[in-house]
């Protein structure tokens, strides 16, 4: 009868030895780093083409939104800038003009000055055709201060013109980096502002298991530390994946609820995050262990 006892007492032990052992040093969920695909414009959108599940490569047209108002608008400031530039023409042709009064000018003042030795002009007008020439040469210094101005305007309508076709480009939504569409927000035909989310989109190919240590466990987690995954094969049964550690928070927190029992939400834990790669069985939101 005692012996019986002894059995079931060594039993117990190293089932309870057994049971330990199986326990993994950390738990939490799988999650991924996504990325929020806003819209930079206001407008209809005309065309939308990001679905859920759906793998898209960087680069790729997601979304355009209508830009007709945008166009209508650069077409009227490119005529306005048309319109102040032939004002450059206008100019040339006043200077052409007062350029010829001034040479007519100095060809009657030099008749003067000729008549002025023979005592045939008088010294009067010889001043007057002086005063007729820098009046005329004032004029042409004058219109060409004309040319700074029209310039102003135009460097104006280049500035606004490239604003518009900035605004047009954003009008059309490119994917910013290779993955899965994980939810969107939108649909074609909808009216869209600047800044409203169109849909959210994840790399799935490496996915991160953010798990919670105690202070005790801190010591011995380090950057870049291979470490031991578990997911449920089955009922009964583990899948061992490997990671690394990509992160350890630098202050503590509580346990969060969804991790730990009642009682264990009141300890302090830090958050660490396993970079794991992905072979298409790790899911959003699934359970994983991590053996350090």
């Amino acid at each position: 009868m005692k012996t019986n006892y002894l059995f079931l007492f060594i039993a117990l032990l190293l089932a309870a030895c057994s049971g330990k052992e199986d326990r993994s040093d950390a738990y939490g969920n799988f999650e991924v780093d996504d990325v929020m695909v806003s819209a930079e414009s206001t407008g209809k959108l005309l065309f939308f083409n990001a679905e859920e599940g759906k793998k898209m490569a960087a680069g790729d047209i997601v979304a355009v939104v209508d830009t007709t108002d945008l166009v209508l608008k650069r077409d009227q400031l490119l005529a306005q800038q048309k319109a102040v530039t032939s004002k450059f023409e206008n100019i040339h042709a006043q200077i052409e003009v007062q350029k010829q009064q001034l040479a007519n000018l100095k060809t009657d003042k030099d008749r003067i000055e000729n008549l002025l030795k023979d005592d045939a002009a008088t010294q009067k007008q010889l001043d007057d055709i002086n005063g007729q020439i820098d009046l005329v040469n004032r004029q042409i210094s004058s219109t060409n201060t004309q040319f700074v101005t029209i310039q102003s305007e135009l460097e104006v309508y280049v500035t606004q013109i490239a604003q518009v076709n900035e605004s047009i480009r954003k009008c059309t939504v490119y994917n910013p980096s290779e993955g899965i569409v994980l939810e969107k927000f939108a649909e074609p035909n909808e009216i869209v502002a600047f800044g409203k989310p169109l849909y959210k989109i994840a790399d799935t190919k490496e996915m991160i298991l953010r798990v919670y240590v105690s202070g005790d466990q801190l010591p011995g987690i380090r950057l870049s530390q291979e470490v031991e995954v578990l997911i449920d094969q089955d009922k009964k049964t583990n899948r061992k994946l490997s990671g690394t550690v990509s992160w350890v928070s630098e202050s503590a927190e509580f346990t969060p609820k969804i991790i730990q029992t009642k009682e264990e939400r009141v300890n302090m834990v830090y958050a660490v995050k396993v970079r794991v790669k992905n072979d298409g069985s790790l899911k959003i939101g699934m359970p994983g262990e991590v053996n350090f």
